[in-house]
């Protein structure tokens, strides 16, 4: 008896240390159920739209570097235009007008070389830097070109290459009488008369227009490009014209040298190649800012995916 009593003392002893061990691990597997919960892969589509937005981003930032690369090219082009283009007869006279040009053309290297710079560097270092570089360069060189299109007529004309500065310049007199021996040194007058003596040609440019023709308002009666049969009564008109219809003269060495017509040609031949250069850089350097603020957001929006 007292065998199974022991036995049964035993087996009651046992029994509780059983629960605990089920207890155990019924606790042990709930870290591990949730473990396997947080372990769960992303859902499909979110992963489909990680994978097109990565592609994207690395379709988008090559583009813009490549078109910020060619937005650059006539920068080039352009400042080697302006380096070994011949000037304008007789522009070499208005003395601030070679500099200007060489540096111009200067500015326009730099920008050049500066901005493909930012492009190819733009995955080693900060693109901040370089993007205030260019931007203030470009609204320089935005700024330049509207005073060379005349956009701040009443400020410009202390400012070289501005049409109130050409105004000004052309108006003196003793830049003009060095202009005018200039004009006719080119023998221009000479060479239209030559090509052109009957009928009168109908295609000149502003300054022939203006140096070796009367004016039109003055009705003279055309022989040759050379002689000009003068009406009778000069012509009661108001404006400068009238003063231009008196100073005309047959003389070869004086037709139309001294009349406001001929001013007024060379300043609109000279003005017409200044302000072409002055919308170039207006557009170009609007849009080339356009496209390096593009490049700086594409890289940043890259670089940030990547960390």
């Amino acid at each position: 008896m007292p065998d199974h009593q022991d036995m049964a003392e035993t087996t009651n002893n046992d029994n509780p240390t059983e629960t605990p061990v089920v207890l155990t691990v019924e606790q042990d597997n709930k870290p591990t159920d949730t473990n396997e919960e947080q372990s769960v892969d992303p859902k499909p589509d979110e992963k489909l739209a990680q994978h097109e937005s990565t592609n994207m981003g690395r379709f988008v930032l090559p583009v813009v570097a490549l078109l910020t690369f060619l937005l650059s090219i006539p920068f080039l082009f352009e400042a080697i235009w302006l380096l070994y283009v011949q000037q304008h007869d007789c522009e070499k006279l208005l003395k601030s007008l070679p500099g200007l040009q060489i540096g111009i053309a200067v500015g326009l290297f730099c920008v050049f070389l500066v901005s493909n710079v930012v492009v190819y560097l733009r995955a080693r270092w900060s693109l901040a830097p370089g993007l205030i570089v260019m931007k203030i360069a470009l609204v320089l060189m935005f700024v330049v070109g509207l005073t060379l299109r005349g956009s701040f007529e009443g400020e410009t004309r202390q400012i070289p290459a501005s049409p109130g500065w050409f105004k000004v310049e052309v108006e003196d007199d003793g830049n003009w009488d060095n202009i005018k021996s200039c004009l006719y040194d080119t023998k221009m007058c000479r060479d239209l008369m030559s090509r052109s003596y009957y009928p009168m040609p109908t295609h000149l440019s502003p300054i022939e227009g203006g140096c070796c023709d009367p004016p039109s308002i003055c009705e003279m009666e055309y022989v040759n490009m050379g002689y000009w049969i003068k009406p009778n009564e000069t012509m009661n008109t108001d404006g400068q014209y009238d003063k231009d219809c008196d100073v005309w003269q047959n003389n070869e060495t004086v037709l139309c040298y001294d009349c406001q017509a001929c001013k007024r040609g060379f300043v609109k031949t000279l003005e017409g190649k200044w302000v072409r250069i002055g919308t170039f850089l207006v557009v170009m350097s609007l849009l080339l800012m356009i496209f390096h603020l593009l490049l700086f957001v594409t890289t940043m929006w890259e670089q940030q995916k990547l960390t």
